[in-house]
């Protein structure tokens, strides 16, 4: 069966019993339906711990980090754990693009998987409203008589559908363009807000233009910062729905890992911790960009000090990352599994610089054989690191019982967990010790512009602020075409854009665009609605 049939046979627990296995009371919520909540503030003490869920580089062939994730929170509740996930929510643009909905799959699913891919509660279209919103008050101020002196305009309009033609757009005041909605500052700042008044600052702080003498104009000069705010509130409380197993799960936000910062909102994190023992959550992408983000951006910001990591792999994206073609990449091949275990190799070696805790977990597919995945076993134990493997697909939580096991010894030991670089670095450390460390790039090349912007940010005080780095997420350079283990490169820094609202300096490498464009067969061609019914959504 399709994950949507899959999904469409289990019955909905209603949400306030969801809630209320997490002690969340029914004053707490308000509801969309019986099967989707929006929860309130709790005022509580963190009493959880956070286990990341991340993975090696991606394939086109999908590594399943959120079907492990939910598979892995199910078991640990089959075990008796007061355990809930904390997701992101999936932006529309990869849904009708290339990757499909990101609800899990299988039997490893959360739902309403339909809404969930689609408007879900309308977050998204609040947050395109919020910053649509800055974009036309912008233009405003300055037909009316650009009073503030604008001389360039830095902030972009943003949708949640690839389209590539957005790129470059004349309006009638400026050439301008979109990003796609994931990426925008608005979604970046929305997730790493603490509550409405930090997010009210943090909307005001956005630096949306520069006076021809250079000085900054913030969104807060045009008054606007409570009227966002207005369009944000209700956005900015997290949502709660369900697995297929009935087990919680807290789904907020949707940054991109290969553009943004990929994690979901601190304060839906923050809520997982206050209401359960265990929270399961993930970051995008491969841990060169989404864990990096999630460590050095959302932990510092939040005070999250993550208990342990699982790290994904697949015997699929181990061949891959041997150059192995798709015609060959389901036939059993012991030699290239070896081959591709270099990609793992930095994997783990990354990891282990921010945590000492770390588990390396085989999402099994029914085309992997005993031997290869015996490989990826014996290659774990020798480097002293604890392997599992997860069913969870087919299996459901009975799939990753031994994984939730592994889990639960491991939060029994204390986690070393550090930063890879000190906010006081400057700009160009910063990018130099993540290109080195964990791109493993022997140099790194700057655009003159880049370069000029860098020298300028570092200069006008904003050198403390730490770094969002755009690249590719299928390779740990910034080329998608080097797979496993390319140590022979330099990191491409072209441009680099101050979020200001959202506290980060984002360096754009490579040909990385932060809005996306449609493949030559999208996803949209198997979606489509026949007889009341969804068909196609994945």
């Amino acid at each position: 069966m399709e994950d949507i049939e899959i999904a469409r046979n289990v019955l909905p627990d209603d949400i306030k019993n969801i809630a209320d296995k997490v002690g969340i009371d029914e004053d707490h919520l308000i509801l969309y339906g019986n099967d989707k909540a929006k929860v309130k503030e709790i005022h509580a003490e963190r009493k959880g711990k956070l286990v990341l869920v991340t993975a090696i580089n991606p394939t086109p062939y999908g590594e399943g980090k959120t079907t492990v994730s939910i598979g892995l929170c199910d078991a640990l509740r089959k075990l008796d754990q007061n355990a809930i996930l904390a997701l992101r929510e999936p932006s529309m643009g990869p849904v009708f693009g290339v990757k499909g909905g990101a609800t899990g799959g299988g039997y490893s699913q959360i739902i309403p998987m339909e809404d969930i891919n689609l408007h879900f509660t309308g977050d998204f279209a609040a947050i395109e409203s919020a910053n649509n919103l800055l974009c036309a008050a912008i233009d405003n101020h300055i037909i009316k008589g650009n009073q503030l002196g604008f001389n360039r305009i830095t902030f972009n309009r943003c949708l949640d559908v690839n389209d590539r033609s957005l790129r470059e757009v004349t309006t009638l005041v400026s050439r301008t363009s979109f990003d796609i909605t994931a990426a925008s500052e608005i979604m970046a700042l929305f997730c790493l807000a603490r509550d409405l008044s930090d997010l009210k600052e943090k909307l005001g702080d956005i630096i949306v233009g520069y006076k021809e003498d250079g000085k900054e104009i913030f969104a807060k000069d045009l008054k606007i910062e409570g009227a966002m705010t207005v369009l944000l509130k209700d956005a900015f409380r997290p949502n709660l729905v369900q697995t297929l197993e009935h087990t919680p799960a807290i789904v907020h936000g949707g940054p991109f890992a290969n553009i943004a910062h990929g994690c979901n909102s601190i304060v839906a994190t923050d809520l997982a911790l206050r209401v359960a023992d265990i929270v399961v959550t993930e970051a995008g992408f491969g841990s060169d960009l989404g864990a990096e983000k999630f460590f050095d951006i959302k932990c510092r910001k939040a005070n999250f000090k993550p208990d342990c990591v699982v790290l994904i792999a697949t015997i699929k994206a181990l061949k891959y990352n041997a150059y192995v073609s798709k015609e060959f990449i389901l036939e059993e091949d012991v030699n290239k599994v070896k081959e591709g275990l270099v990609n793992l190799k930095i994997h783990i070696e990354n990891m282990k610089k921010y945590n000492s805790n770390l588990i390396i977990c085989l999402n099994r597919y029914d085309t992997d054989t005993d031997l290869e995945v015996d490989v990826v076993r014996k290659f774990c134990y020798s480097l002293g690191i604890d392997f599992e493997e997860s069913s969870a697909y087919f299996d459901g939580s009975r799939g990753a019982i031994k994984l939730a096991q592994t889990v639960l010894n491991s939060l029994e030991r204390d986690n070393q967990f550090q930063f890879l670089y000190e906010l006081g670095d400057s700009i160009f450390d910063k990018i130099d010790i993540i290109s080195r460390e964990i791109y493993r790039a022997n140099d790194v090349d700057y655009s003159d512009s880049a370069k000029k912007k860098i020298e300028q940010l570092q200069n006008s005080g904003y050198g403390n602020l730490p770094v969002c780095v755009a690249k590719t997420q299928y390779s740990i350079s910034d080329n998608s075409k080097l797979l496993g283990s390319p140590l022979d490169h330099i990191i491409h820094v072209r441009d680099v854009k101050l979020y200001n609202g959202a506290g980060f300096i984002t360096i754009l490498t490579g040909n990385i665009m932060t809005m996306p464009g449609l493949p030559k067969l999208p996803n949209y061609e198997k979606i489509d609605y026949v007889n009341n019914r969804i068909i196609g959504l994945s």
